[in-house]
């Protein structure tokens, strides 16, 4: 098969399993109503957390993360993944697929053709992603978006800082404690890519943030209980 097009499938394919409305399906399928008209209308986990409950929205978390790691794994399984380009990068083209794989699902699930390109916000599918690309990192996030979500109530701001300190821990790994990390340059700047988009996804809870008017999920509070 051609290079190019073989290139063009992975894409349309990791977008396509991105696009699966995991959140949409559960709705219509257990509760008879289109999630997209409660809550905050978004078609990510925190929303069912919040309409459907702890448990569906424990299997949508779950689902999300998935799809970012089934569009990398079936690059690795099921394709000759030679590029249709020159590899500049230090990687194995077969990693670099899978980045493209991985950004492909993450954009589908922001953008899912299966409801009206509207979908979640894309923490849990770049989760899935960055998985096996850069363990270290995603384990300094979930602490970060721990850490916010325990203090402030606010998931939506756990996540946006989570997105942005996957980037800044790489950087600060490579950068001041001379770490080598393969690849270095293309995978923060994919992260940095991933941050960005993840952030866009979050305007309309950035916005709601700053006028104070953005949906608290007090009993995740836990530190201010405590004090």
């Amino acid at each position: 098969m051609d290079p190019v097009l073989r290139l063009l499938i992975i894409i349309v394919q990791s977008y396509l399993i991105g696009s699966i409305p995991t959140a949409l399906i559960v709705s219509k399928r257990f509760y008879g109503i289109d999630l997209r008209k409660f809550g905050s209308g978004n078609l990510g986990s925190t929303n069912v957390f919040r309409v459907l409950g702890w448990k569906w929205g424990t299997v949508v978390q779950a689902a999300d993360i998935a799809k970012g790691l089934i569009a990398v794994w079936l690059v690795a399984y099921f394709f000759d993944t030679s590029m249709p380009f020159n590899n500049r990068t230090p990687f194995e083209d077969a990693t670099v697929v899978q980045l493209i794989a991985g950004l492909s699902a993450v954009v589908g699930h922001i953008f899912s053709v299966f409801a009206g390109f509207k979908g979640g916000k894309g923490i849990n599918t770049s989760l899935g992603m960055l998985l096996a690309i850069a363990p270290i990192e995603v384990a300094v996030a979930f602490g970060v978006f721990l850490l916010l979500v325990f203090a402030s109530g606010y998931v939506s701001l756990g996540s946006i800082l989570a997105a942005i300190s996957v980037p800044s821990t790489m950087a600060i790994r490579h950068n001041f404690f001379g770490i080598d990390i393969e690849g270095y340059q293309i995978v923060v700047h994919t992260c940095l890519f991933l941050a960005v988009l993840i952030i866009w996804a979050h305007r309309k809870n950035i916005y709601r943030l700053w006028h104070g008017t953005e949906n608290r999920f007090q009993g995740l509070q836990i530190f201010r209980r405590r004090a």
